[in-house]
């Protein structure tokens, strides 16, 4: 199965005005549910609701607050085991970084503008 790994801070602040956290996780689950994959939405310190780690929301998402580790470090963690497992997975962020520590091995390494843009104009055709 396809992970989305997806660092939300990165996406949220990619557009203005800002997506707001909640929509950003809906608009991953229906991208996860429509690409037959499962997203990992990774916010820095707490999730949206409070969370700090890990929470599953349904079969095709989960959120995770890195509570005191950066979001950085927590997808570059689940990244390297994603690598090691042979699994695919997708990188959404623009941080240089980030797609250098993680990025290896990614099928797919996307902008977290261009994700944002995607995830609008996915919404609007399916409100259509």
């Amino acid at each position: 199965m396809l992970t989305l790994l997806v660092d939300a801070r990165n996406v949220l602040r990619s557009q203005w005005p800002n997506i707001p956290e909640d929509e950003l996780v809906e608009l991953c689950r229906a991208r996860a549910a429509a690409e037959g994959a499962h997203a990992v939405v990774v916010f820095d310190g707490a999730a949206p609701g409070g969370v700090v780690g890990e929470q599953t929301l349904a079969s095709d998402c989960t959120v995770v607050g890195s509570g005191r580790e950066s979001a950085d470090e927590w997808l570059t963690r689940a990244a390297a085991s994603l690598r090691s497992g042979a699994n695919r997975f997708w990188l959404v962020t623009s941080d240089r970084a980030l797609r250098a520590a993680a990025g290896g091995g990614a099928e797919r390494t996307i902008g977290g503008g261009a994700f944002a843009r995607e995830l609008r104009s996915a919404r609007r055709r399916d409100a259509v």
